[in-house]
């Protein structure tokens, strides 16, 4: 730190400038030694025409200008939509009413440790500490059921708002999980010792991955997804003409209007039998759009499962001792389950 200096009259971009000249008046420094400057933002550093950089560029005209990246990226991660702005508003309702009253904390806490949560305190978010919404979020989302089970008594309107916005909540956690470890790395004083060799190979695996990400998932990002998929409600007008009669009578339905209401995500909204049946011009396009993301992750469990059973599990002992005879019988007629179970019990030979 150079030095550090009281303002005496107030806090402008101005008074700001004249004490960091008289400082390097009085020590002999010429203002023009200052090759760049980088602040936090605020408008008495920035602004146009009164902040103290434009006071400093009259000085230095050629000198640079750097906005902290640190506090670039915590502005970007303020930028909410009104819809996430409001599920954050609802965490936070649900953190006050746990925290604000002595009693209700210890109450929850007791409650976490029946539960054998991994937390049973919150850390409460505030926005002058950059990191704590992210932290805040990650604890909320790990005792997230114990939380529901808390507000059963004590907000019952609060646990209905968290319920229905489960998935905002969730999108969020791992949204400022990014954003704080980023935060973290841009922190530190060994930032700058990456060579200029090893930047460039970095840069160009992650440009061969953006590329290969691409072509590989081209199939999948050129997919059009109309408007009305997403809120058949509105904007009605701007489908094809082929849907706007289907899209006309489903926003007369006032059962599926009220389902979409209550905060059912898209595939449940789609997925109800009613519009398969009664509009299959919409069901068309959607029941695309529901089944582009396949994996065989399923198939290969099973054929895993099975694998196991016959290759590792063969001895007639070990399979009656493990019980999977019992786990894939249950479906079979209960006669012949009855027998399997009886030779089970009885020693073998």
């Amino acid at each position: 730190m150079l030095f550090a200096r009281t303002l005496i009259a107030d806090t402008k971009g101005e008074s700001i400038f004249n004490t960091i000249k008289d400082y390097f008046k009085e020590k002999n420094i010429p203002l023009v030694n200052i090759k760049s400057v980088a602040t936090d933002g605020a408008p008495a550093m920035v602004g146009r025409h009164r902040g103290f950089i434009a006071f400093l560029k009259k000085e230095v005209p050629g000198i640079l200008a750097v906005h902290c990246v640190i506090h670039r990226q915590h502005l970007v991660a303020k930028n909410l939509s009104d819809r996430l702005h409001q599920s954050l508003r609802y965490v936070i309702s649900a953190v006050n009413k746990i925290r604000s009253n002595s009693l209700n904390d210890r109450l929850f806490a007791q409650l976490c440790k029946d539960n054998d949560e991994e937390f049973n305190r919150f850390i409460l978010h505030t926005e002058v500490r950059w990191l704590s919404k992210g932290a805040c979020l990650n604890i909320f989302w790990n005792i997230f059921e114990s939380i529901l089970e808390f507000l059963v008594e004590k907000d019952v309107d609060v646990r209905s708002k968290l319920l229905q916005f489960k998935t905002d909540i969730a999108y969020m956690t791992d949204l400022f999980a990014k954003f704080n470890d980023i935060n973290l790395q841009l922190q530190g004083d060994e930032l700058n010792k990456i060579s200029f060799d090893d930047t460039h190979i970095y840069c160009q695996h992650l440009q061969s991955l953006d590329k290969d990400f691409s072509q590989r998932f081209e199939d999948i990002l050129s997919l059009e997804v109309p408007q009305w998929v997403i809120n058949p409600f509105v904007n009605i007008e701007s489908a094809r003409l082929q849907y706007q009669e289907e899209l006309i009578e489903i926003s007369t339905n006032e059962m599926l209007k009220a389902s979409f209401k209550n905060g059912e995500n898209l595939t449940e909204f789609w997925l109800q039998s009613t519009i398969s049946r009664i509009y299959p011009g919409l069901w068309t396009v959607v029941q695309k759009l529901l089944i582009a993301f396949p994996s065989s992750y399923l198939v290969e469990r099973g054929f895993s499962a099975v694998t196991n059973l016959i290759t590792k599990k063969r001895n007639r002992l070990d399979i009656l001792k493990r019980g999977d005879l019992r786990l894939h019988l249950t479906n079979i007629e209960p006669n012949v389950k009855k027998l399997a179970l009886d030779h089970q019990a009885q020693p073998s030979h």
